[in-house]
Order: C-alpha cells, then structure tokens, then sequence
C-alpha cells in the first residue's frame, strides 16, 4: 500500500522531469501595430526624392518611357524604362497611404488616404504638387488592414502590418509559424486600351477638324482609377465617384454612384467602364463622361475578380480562397458582352490562384501568385489553351504592351519579351528587397 501511495506521488515528478527539454525556436508571424496620423503631417506637399529599392511593391503604371510603382502605402517609384533590357530609376515619390495612381498628359493622380492629389511630372526627376481635393472617402482596405479617417479630430487612423521573427525558449513540442500572405493587398492596378474610345470621341466631337486628345498611361488589371476624356473615376468599397480633371490641378468631385458592396477593380474599354466587385462584374456607359450610366450587371460567387476587355469578350479571373471570398474554385470566366445590356458567361475555365491578367490578343497573360505566370492562346474563347508557364515568377499583375511584357509581383518587376508567344525571353528584373 505504501508502496502505490509513494508511486501517485512520485509520477508527477516525473512528469515534470520529461518537460524540461528546453529548444529554441524561430517563429514567424504577422504583427499588427496601430498608427495614427495628423491632417497636417499627411497633407505636406509632396516633391520627389532620391530612388530607393523597391521593398513592398504595389501597383504598376506605364506612361510614355516612364514605369510608376507603387511602394504600398508609402509612395510611388519613378522609372526610366527607355530600354526594357536596362530600366534605370530616378526618384521616388513619398505619398503617404498611397495605393493607386493614373496619370493624364503631364499630370499624375494619387491617393493618399482620403485625398486626391495631382502632381506634375513633367520632368520625372523633379516632381511637384500642383492640387489636392478630398475624395470624400473616409475608410478603406488594403489587403487585411484598414483606414479610417475622423474629421472632428483630423486624425487618420491606420495599422501597420508586418512580418515578424523572434526565436523563444520552447518545450521542443509543437509548431507555431505563420508565414506572410502571398500579395500585400486585395486589389491593385489596371490594365486597359484608350485608343478606341479616344479616336471615337474625337471623332464625334470634331466632324472633319481633329481635336487634339489627351494621352493617358496603361496600367494593371487590378486598379482603382481609370481616365476616360476629362474624367477621372475612382472605386471605392461601394461606390464610384467621378472627378472632372479639365482643369488638371483642380479635380472636381463629381456625383457619386453608389454600386453594391465590395468594388474592387475599373476597367475603360472603349465608352464603357468595367467594375469588378466581390459578387459581381458591372458595366456602365460613359459615353457621356459626366453622366455615367449603369447597362447591366453579371452577378457571380463571392471571390476577387478582376477583369479585362477585347472586342466582345470579357475576361475575368476569380479568386476565393483568399479575403475576397469563400469561394472553393479558382477559374477564369469568360463572358459574351455582345450586347452590354446581356452579358453571357459562356465558358469556365480552372486556373489555380488566379490574380491579375491582361490580354494583347490572341495572347492572354495571367498572374497566379507564387504558382506563377501562365501565357494562353486565347484565339478562341471557346477554346482557350495554355502556351508556356513559369513557375519560378511570382506574378501578382501583368501588362502587355508593345511585346513586353511587365510582370508585378512580390519578388520584384520582371519584364519579357513576347514576340514569340510561346516562348518569352526574360529581359530584365529589378528586385524587391523587403525591409528588415
């Protein structure tokens, strides 16, 4: 009896003895830390700095020789891309909250939190403020943090979200390491064709006299501004608010549509603008810039979705398993918009992780995150065929133009050549160096 009484107490002790293992340990996790900002502090006139490696890379914009890119909340990098093979940076702009930018003649279009601001860029390495108006938007998402902006205190409120790393002292059971998530935000960039409908306003508005017609950049498949003649459209949460930019140093906010909720993306083809939203693709014709109207509406699962345009086909990723939605498929749609009053999904195609595409017909790019980038023939819609994939290229967003191709991810820029569509050549890469 002793015997089992001092055996009761002696085995937790033991017990004891076998968890003494101490390990180290180095985990990994998200960090989120509250900031806050004055009006004051937000509202300093923004100049151009010296260039700085890219770190966080955003969206990405093409004007003339010149790239735009975005450093997520931070600012915009200006690059000489004259010779595709050999980008060389010039400066950087230090724009607070900036996540999405457009740019018209020399004037270029940012966001920083709840402003709009217009910069002239006429000499890249020397850019100025020349306006800024409110856009009247007081909170917004970027990836899995979000801002508010309290006018009776003048403070915007934000988080600021990074990835951490600290070794501890464990009892060598178990795993605790949570690793970044693949792209920074929900929505970034644009990608669209402003030929068309420029070459038919003009037209329309000048009979025989040709008028000279503002030029405008390209960008991703993911953005939020898009420029159709004197008009600047910006989406937002579940709206879309047009500001007239005739007088380019003083946008002027327009009436605002309201939309349903979740507008993540804007695409101008021709007189018509594209929205992509979680639940569903909207067309509006703003054949009368100042009076868009909404045509129709093609709802789908909850899932990202951005969307670019040929002729009368509709091309749209849609991504669930990610804050987008809990949508268990990743696919791309194709949708017959023949008649923009009736768009038609006619054919579902299964791509893994889709993120940003954009289209230089017959060849359709699309970005799959860390699965990479994939090239199709897309000749026929019914019949959509992969070309080539690179498995090695993290690709959040793409832009076709003049058969290079520029690849934005988290890893950095890529730029190819696709004069042969089923066998692009790397031309250059510059790459992101995360901050430590």
């Amino acid at each position: 009896m002793r015997q089992s009484v001092l055996l009761i107490f002696l085995l937790p002790l033991l017990y004891l003895t076998a968890c003494t293992d101490k390990c180290q340990q180095v985990r990994t996790y998200r960090k989120y830390t509250p900031v806050q900002f004055s009006v004051a502090e937000l509202r300093q006139a923004v100049t151009s700095g010296p260039a700085r490696p890219l770190e966080e890379p955003g969206k990405l914009y093409v004007k003339d020789q010149y790239l735009f890119i975005v450093e997520v909340k931070k600012g915009i990098h200006i690059i000489d891309n004259s010779n595709p093979a050999a980008p060389r940076p010039v400066s950087f702009l230090s724009i607070p909250g900036n996540v999405d930018l457009a740019v018209r003649d020399n004037i270029l279009y940012a966001d920083s939190y709840m402003d709009l601001v217009a910069l002239d860029i006429s000499n890249p390495a020397s850019i100025r403020e020349v306006g800024r108006t409110e856009t009247g938007f007081v909170n917004g998402q970027v990836g899995r943090t979000s801002w508010y902006y309290d006018k009776a205190s003048e403070k915007v409120s934000d988080t600021k979200e990074e990835i951490a790393t600290e070794t501890v002292s464990t009892d060598c059971e178990g795993t605790f390491n949570v690793l970044p998530y693949l792209i920074p935000m929900s929505w970034f960039g644009r990608y669209y064709t402003m030929y068309d409908f420029a070459t038919a306003f003009n037209s329309s508005k000048s009979g025989s006299n040709p008028v000279a017609v503002p030029t405008v950049g390209v960008g991703g498949s993911m953005a939020r501004f898009a420029i159709v003649d004197d008009q600047l459209y910006v989406v937002n949460g579940s709206v879309l608010q047009p500001f007239t930019i005739g007088d380019p140093a003083k946008p002027v906010k327009g009436k605002t549509i309201n939309l349903n909720w979740g507008v993540e993306t804007i695409f101008p083809y021709r007189s018509s603008l594209f929205i992509g939203t979680t639940s569903g693709l909207y067309i509006i014709d703003v054949s009368n810039p100042r009076e868009p109207k909404q045509l129709s509406a093609l709802s789908h699962v909850r899932s990202c979705d951005p969307v670019v345009v040929h002729e009368n086909y509709a091309y749209v990723t849609l991504r669930g398993t990610s804050t987008c939605g809990t949508n268990s498929q990743d696919v791309l749609d194709v949708i017959d918009i023949t008649d923009l009053t009736s768009p038609r999904r006619v054919k579902t195609y299964p791509v893994e992780t889709p993120y940003g595409l954009g289209i230089d017909y017959p060849s359709l790019f699309i970005g799959q995150g860390t699965n990479g980038l994939s090239v199709y023939d897309a000749s026929n819609a019914m019949d959509i065929r992969v070309r080539q994939t690179f498995t090695n290229v993290n690709t959040f967003d793409v832009i076709p133009l003049s058969k290079t191709l520029l690849v934005i991810g988290k890893d950095g820029l890529y730029q190819y050549d696709y004069s042969n569509p089923a066998n692009l050549q790397l031309l250059s890469k510059i790459a992101a160096t995360p901050a430590s």
